[in-house]
């Protein structure tokens, strides 16, 4: 593949491949830095649940055909936009 520009992706693997086959220095002159993170991890909370407390957790999800982390996130969702 021969580009002039570098392409506009929102792909990471596509850029990836883009990189793989083109030299950087061909494209020096587009390159300009950028301040502060460009991509931003998520934060993990781990909340300690006692056994009877993950088995409901696990069965409520389980009746909304969902698994339990994302109930837990959709209840924070749902608290924190409440309290905003």
């Amino acid at each position: 593949m021969n580009c002039d520009k570098i392409p506009k992706i929102d792909s990471i693997s596509e850029l990836a491949t883009f990189w793989d086959t083109h030299d950087l220095t061909d494209f020096e002159d587009e390159l300009e830095e950028v301040p502060g993170r460009v991509f931003a991890g998520e934060i993990v909370i781990a909340p300690h649940l006692s056994p009877m407390e993950a088995e409901t957790v696990s069965q409520l999800a389980s009746s909304q055909g969902m698994r339990p982390t994302n109930l837990i996130h959709k209840w924070i969702a749902e608290k924190t936009a409440l309290n905003a």
